[in-house]
C-alpha cells in the first residue's frame, strides 16, 4: 500500500467506525479531517450504530451513512468507496475487526471496504488490555502490519470500569496527525489542532444542574431521592475541560463534589421548586442546558410549620401535589434560539416496559433536543457505583450508548454537545 501519496482533488477519507467504547471519539476525528479539508465518508459497523448514531455522522461529514453491502447496490457502495478513498481509518478498530481484516472476512460494508482499499489503511486498536495482550491479536496486527497497514498503538489508561493499562484509544489528534501525514507527507499544525479540539465549547454558556431535590415535610424531614450530584458534576467538569463557561445550579451537592468541577460558578439550591426559579432565571443566557439533576415529582401540599410528631395512631398521611416539570417547560417554550437542551431520565424498567421503552417515551414527551436514560438500582446509576447510558433523540433514536465511570459517561455526554457546536459551524 502506498504512503504518502499527493493528490489533486479535495482528499477523500474513509473513516471506519467500530463497536468500542472510544466511538465517541471518532467524531473529534471526523472533524479534524473536515477542518483540513477532507472529503470524508463514515462507515459504521453495526455495533458502532448503537454507541453513536448516523445522525451524528451524517450531520459532520455531509453524507449518508451506510451500514450495509446490500445499501445503494445500484451504486456499489463497498467497491466505490474503498476504490476512490485516497485514506482508510479505523479508529477505533476491536479485536473482533482486526480479526476479520486479518482473516479477509467481509460482513459488513467496512471490511468489504477494507478489501477493496488500494490506498494507505491506519487501524487505531482500543479494546481491554487482555485483548490487546492475547497472542492472538498482536499475531492478527503482525500479520497486517506485514501486508502494509499502519498501526497506531493504543494509549495506556484508565479502561471501562476501574482497570487501566494498554488498550485506550489515543487522542484524535494524535490519530489526525499521523494519518494526515500518511496521506500528505506533510505534519499538520498538531498543537494548534489539539488546542482547538480541546476547546471546542469555547464561547459557550453551559448551565448544568446537579443533585437531587429536597421537598419538606416538616422543618426537620424531608423527601428526597439517592442523587449524590456526582455524575452532574462529573458533566460539569468535561464540559470545562472543552473551553465552556459552566454554572452548575447544585441540589443537595456535598463539598467534595463540586470540587470536581473547579472553576464552574456554583449556586445552590433546595427544593424543586427552588430549582425551576433558578433554571429560569439563567436559561436565556445559556446556549446549553444539562438537566441531570434528579428532580422530585411530588412535594407535600402543607409542610408542618414544626417537628411532627408521633402520636400513636401508627401512620400519618400526607397529601402531596406534583412539582412543575422544568424539562418539559423549557423544551417546550424555548428562551433562546438555538439552544440545545439534554434531559436525564433515570430509569428501572419493569413488567410493562424496559429502560429504553419508558426513557424514549419521555423523551417524546419532554420535547428535549436528547435525552440521557440512565440506568439505575442498587449497583449502578447513583451513588459511587457504575454508570450506564444511552442517548436518544426525541424521536427515540438511539444515538450514543455507554457503560462504565460516571467520568467516562460525562466525556461521552460533553463529546455530544461539542459535536452540536461543530456541526453548526462547519
Amino acid at each position: 500500500m502506498a504512503a504518502g501519496r499527493k493528490v489533486e482533488h479535495a482528499p477523500r477519507v474513509v473513516i471506519g467506525v467500530t463497536g468500542g467504547i472510544a466511538a465517541y471519539k471518532a467524531a473529534y476525528l471526523v472533524r479534524l479531517f473536515v477542518k483540513a479539508g477532507a472529503d470524508v465518508h463514515v462507515i459504521p459497523t453495526p455495533t458502532a450504530l448503537e454507541m453513536v448514531g448516523a445522525t451524528t455522522w451524517e450531520a459532520l461529514t455531509h453524507h449518508p451513512v451506510l451500514v450495509r453491502t446490500s445499501e445503494h447496490a445500484d451504486e456499489v457502495a463497498h467497491v466505490r468507496l474503498g476504490k476512490e478513498a485516497d485514506l482508510v481509518v479505523v479508529a477505533p478498530a476491536t479485536a473482533n475487526t482486526i480479526a476479520k481484516a486479518r482473516a479477509g472476512i467481509a460482513d459488513n460494508l467496512l471490511l468489504n471496504t477494507l478489501l477493496v482499499a488500494q490506498c494507505p489503511v491506519v487501524m487505531a486498536p482500543a479494546m481491554h488490555t487482555q485483548m490487546w495482550e492475547h497472542p492472538a491479536t498482536q499475531e492478527n496486527i503482525a500479520v497486517l502490519q506485514a501486508r502494509g497497514v499502519h498501526i497506531i498503538p493504543p494509549a495506556s489508561g484508565q479502561l471501562t470500569g476501574a482497570d487501566s493499562g494498554p488498550g485506550r484509544l489515543p487522542e484524535p489528534e494524535d490519530i489526525f496527525a499521523q494519518s494526515w501525514e500518511i496521506l500528505t507527507g506533510e505534519h499538520p499544525d498538531a498543537r494548534a489542532e489539539q488546542h482547538s479540539t480541546e476547546h471546542t465549547l469555547r464561547g459557550r454558556n453551559i448551565l448544568v444542574t446537579a443533585g437531587g431535590t429536597h421537598e419538606a415535610l416538616d422543618p426537620v424531614r424531608f423527601i428526597g431521592n439517592r442523587s449524590s450530584g456526582r455524575f452532574g458534576l462529573e458533566i460539569a467538569r468535561a464540559l470545562l475541560e472543552r473551553g465552556a463557561r459552566v454554572t452548575v445550579l447544585a441540589a443537595h451537592v456535598a463539598r467534595d463534589i463540586t470540587a470536581l468541577a473547579s472553576g464552574a460558578e456554583i449556586v445552590p439550591v433546595s427544593s424543586a421548586r427552588d430549582l425551576h426559579q433558578a433554571v429560569l432565571a439563567r436559561v436565556k443566557n445559556a446556549d446549553g442546558v444539562v438537566m441531570s439533576a434528579a428532580v422530585a415529582d411530588f412535594r407535600p401540599a402543607e409542610p408542618a410549620a414544626s417537628k411532627q410528631k408521633k402520636d400513636g395512631s401508627g401512620k400519618r398521611v400526607v397529601e402531596l401535589v406534583e412539582n412543575p416539570d422544568i424539562l418539559a417547560d423549557i423544551s417546550h417554550r424555548r428562551r433562546r434560539s438555538g439552544q440545545l437542551i439534554v434531559g436525564f431520565a433515570a430509569e428501572t424498567g419493569d413488567a410493562n416496559g424496559s429502560v429504553l421503552d419508558y426513557g424514549r417515551e419521555k423523551a417524546r414527551r419532554k420535547g428535549a433536543d436528547l435525552l440521557v436514560i440512565n440506568r439505575v438500582g442498587e449497583k449502578t446509576g447513583f451513588g459511587e457505583v457504575p454508570t450506564e447510558i444511552t442517548v436518544v433523540t426525541p424521536a427515540g433514536e438511539v444515538i450514543a450508548s455507554g457503560a462504565g465511570s460516571k467520568a467516562q459517561m460525562a466525556g461521552i455526554i460533553a463529546g455530544l454537545i461539542a459535536d452540536h457546536f461543530t456541526t453548526e459551524r462547519v
